[in-house]
């Protein structure tokens, strides 16, 4: 039959569980990233050279904001599931902008060029995940939800059914 007269309705606990998930995944990534980027190469992101390999509560602070990023974005798709008629595309659209603008802002930096790209791929990353990770919490939390009423007689090419 399709999908003709049936509209996506969410599950809040299973997209706000989903969505405290990839807020953990991304502090966690944040964190991870950071570590590559100061111990592999040797940039000094979100921290002096001299703050260490696990630098100072730049760090920390990175890791929260991108886990409010990802509770943010996951209080976006749940109101594009409420609200719109096709929400992961207009989430992904809105994502990969944002994403975009956090690649692009640390270019604009006064730091070296490796700390600038270092951080942009981070903010890359990080979107990334954020934006996969929920559009799939997102599949597995819209549920079909039937808006005819039962007994309503619809209309399909020639034939009627009864439902």
């Amino acid at each position: 039959m399709g999908d003709y007269g049936r509209q996506a309705r969410p599950d809040p606990g299973r997209l706000w569980a989903g969505g405290a998930a990839t807020a953990l995944v991304a502090a966690l990534v944040a964190i991870v990233g950071t570590l590559i980027a100061r111990g592999l190469a040797g940039a000094a992101i979100l921290a002096p050279k001299g703050s260490g390999l696990w630098g100072n509560a730049n760090t920390a602070t990175y890791a929260i904001v991108s886990a409010i990023v990802a509770l943010a974005a996951t209080g976006l798709l749940h109101l594009l599931t409420v609200a719109t008629p096709a929400p992961t595309t207009f989430f992904g659209w809105i994502m990969v902008l944002v994403t975009l603008i956090g690649v692009v802002l640390p270019l604009s930096l006064s730091v070296k060029l490796e700390t600038k790209i270092a951080t942009g791929v981070l903010n890359l990353v990080i979107g990334l995940v954020i934006t996969l990770l929920l559009i799939s919490t997102a599949g597995s939390a819209l549920k079909r939800a039937n808006t005819r009423e039962w007994g309503q007689t619809r209309t399909y090419g020639s034939q009627y059914y009864d439902r």
